[in-house]
């Protein structure tokens, strides 16, 4: 037995014998184990220790092994549990499936069984740890993302930051009395002109990138001579007396050309006149820099957000969805703000438990698994991880939850748990045949060498009866097995039916049950694949014979076989008196898999009749009652429909 990394295992059995064998077989497998007798000690151990992966036998005492699946899947949805069963417990081996147990082995346990079950549980861990790291690496990266993004923002509000500026200085311009060392930290050209248009004061960024101009006139930073000096925004402001907003170009020291937005503000006298014109001058060409690097950002990130191979959305508190990627829309159309609730389900609540409200509760990430439905009718088992989004508090304002479609996962799993549960009921049922002809075999055998006519004969029916069961279970894994092509031909109602009667009824007069043909005078045709229709009858014919043979109440049998035409179908009603069904019996009978014949049946038969009739755009329907009897009534359309194709 071979095993892919360190992992604790928790063994349970009420057995002692099994759990000491299986034990010293799995620690030399590299496992650590634990082991328990029983269920309830078997979960005290596993909230104490958290192993990832849970063997138990499914009848133990005190709490069996599928309460306490229920009980671990509840604490830690992501442990791998496999259960343990003798051949009597098929029906909960196939309960415990439905509430997501990994696997199941029947006992006595084979080795290579054991190794495969383990094997396939080890990667499913493997599998959910790769799916956190990737969706941890995609939640960092969203978030550097997010953070370049403000940072990029904050700079590209510099310009709405100057022109509150220059508000301000016109506001406290009374209050300077001259005094404008302060501006010297200010991110911009500044400056201070009087009624000459002299720069009489500047800052050091305006003498680092137009030179040092004190006594200079300023307009000639323009490249205007003195006829276009009344044109600059300086001397506007003293001709006017407002405040003036202009884009214009400065000519720096070394010659080249600067971009910028020319604020100004007048600083008036004790009298209210203009005396000076504060001059502040934002570099456009770092804006635009930032701009056009912000906008990068912005569409990295929404590329980003919408190519990401999973469904993400950004939720407020009351599961409105803000903002979603592409891939979320395009599966899941919306109108806008809608609760995801409703986008996933269609429902009126939350889904309970919710990981986008647990995460807003503790600001911690939850993952969860939800069944959701998607815009064409169709179904999706997603994966579901959530992450908080901070304010600038600190404060959780927001949650992303980032999903993974594991639709295609769970089918391969629901496929190979139906391969795995066709495998062990055929295996059951060749065992039952096979034991059936070596007791046919013996009699002829006998019979043979004590020259005795009655038990060769007894030897060649059983052994006869033994091979058409062995036909028709092969028959039925064929049909579950392939995608049926059909070969649609005209049939004469009448003698259709009248052929499937006359091999019937002898094979209920060897059994002492009457058989009675009811048919309509004028049945017309039908456009059938014969052999798919005929083999649908037939099983329902034996299924009858089986029934009224089951009943030992004592009493006489009879079949029925009904056929009436309408217009558009064909009716067709096969009715017994035999034991019949219970409710739970009639719950299940059209399940793959199902059977109410122990081995004697595959448990095919009619979920695989239903499913091609419905493909011949008909149907079937079952009443019966425990101890009265069972009638199966099937509609065939006369003509192929759309449901065929």
């Amino acid at each position: 037995m071979t095993k892919p990394g360190d992992q604790r295992l928790l063994l349970v059995d009420d057995e002692d014998g099994l759990r000491t064998v299986l034990g010293i077989s799995l620690t030399d497998a590299g496992y650590e184990v634990l082991s328990a007798g029983d269920g309830q000690q078997a979960l005290d151990l596993f909230r104490l220790h958290r192993p990832p992966i849970v063997l138990t036998d499914i009848k133990m005492p005190v709490m069996d092994g599928v309460e306490l699946l229920k009980q671990i899947k509840r604490i830690a949805p992501e442990t791998e549990v496999i259960m343990l069963t003798g051949h009597g417990d098929m029906e909960l081996a196939i309960e415990c499936l439905k509430l997501e147990a990994t696997d199941f082995i029947t006992k006595p346990i084979r080795d290579e069984i054991l190794e495969i079950a383990l094997q396939r549980a080890s990667e499913k861990i493997q599998m959910g740890r790769l799916l956190r790291q990737y969706t941890e690496n995609l939640e960092r990266l969203v978030e550097e993302k997010s953070a370049q993004l403000v940072a990029r923002e904050r700079l590209a509000a510099v310009g709405q930051a100057v022109e509150q500026l220059v508000t301000a200085f016109q506001d406290l311009a009374d209050d300077l009395g001259g005094d404008i060392t302060f501006f010297n930290e200010l991110p911009c050209l500044v400056s201070v002109h009087n009624r000459q248009l002299q720069v009489i004061a500047s800052n050091p960024l305006y003498e680092t990138r137009l030179g040092r101009r004190l006594g200079e006139p300023g307009w000639s930073v323009y490249g205007v001579d003195r006829n276009g000096a009344e044109e600059t925004p300086v001397a506007l402001t003293f001709n006017s007396g407002n405040a003036q907003r202009q884009r214009s170009e400065l000519v720096k020291s070394d010659g080249s050309k600067l971009p910028v937005t020319v604020y100004t503000a007048p600083i008036r006298g004790e009298g209210g006149e203009i005396e000076l014109v504060l001059e502040i001058a934002a570099d456009m060409g770092e804006v635009q820099r930032l701009q056009e690097e912000l906008r990068t950002t912005r569409e990295r990130y929404q590329q980003l957000f919408d190519e990401a191979p999973c469904y993400i959305t950004v939720q407020d508190r009351d599961h409105r969805i803000l903002a979603a990627n592409r891939r979320f829309r395009r599966d899941f159309p919306m109108e806008e703000q809608h609760p995801c609730y409703r986008v996933y389900r269609q429902s009126e609540h939350p889904c309970n438990p919710c990981p986008v409200i647990e995460t807003f509760g503790d600001g911690q990430p939850h993952q969860c698994e939800v069944t959701v439905a998607t815009a064409d009718g169709g179904q999706k088992y997603l994966l579901v991880w959530t992450a908080p989004l901070m304010d600038a508090a600190g404060n959780i304002s927001q949650v992303m939850e980032m999903s993974t479609d594991i639709t295609r996962v769970r089918q391969l799993q629901e496929q190979l748990s139906s391969i795995g549960l066709l495998i062990g009921s055929v295996s059951h049922g060749i065992k039952g045949l096979l034991t059936g002809l070596d007791a046919g075999m013996y009699m002829l055998s006998k019979g043979y060498q004590d020259s005795d006519a009655a038990q060769l004969e007894e030897g060649i029916e059983m052994v006869g009866f033994m091979v058409g069961r062995i036909r028709r279970m092969v028959l039925d894994i064929l049909h579950y097995a392939k995608v049926q092509d059909f070969q649609w031909q005209r049939q004469d109602v009448t003698l259709f039916v009248r052929e499937l009667a006359a091999a019937f009824a002898p094979k209920s007069a060897d059994r002492g049950i009457s058989f009675d043909d009811r048919f309509d005078a004028d049945l017309g045709e039908f456009e059938v694949d014969a052999g798919v229709v005929r083999s649908i009858i037939t099983n329902l014919l034996e299924n009858a014979i089986d029934a009224c043979d089951a009943d030992t109440s004592g009493r006489s049998h009879a079949i029925t076989f009904r056929v009436s035409g309408a217009p558009e179908a064909v009716r067709i009603a096969v009715q017994d008196n035999g034991i019949g069904m219970d409710a739970d019996t009639r719950a299940k009978i059209f399940t793959p898999f199902y059977t109410s014949k122990g081995t004697r049946g595959t448990g095919l038969g009619l979920y695989i009749s239903k499913k091609l009739l419905a493909q011949h755009g008909g149907s079937i329907r079952l009443d019966s009652s425990a101890g009265q009897g069972t009638t199966f009534t099937l509609s065939i359309p006369r003509r192929p429909t759309l449901a065929a194709n």
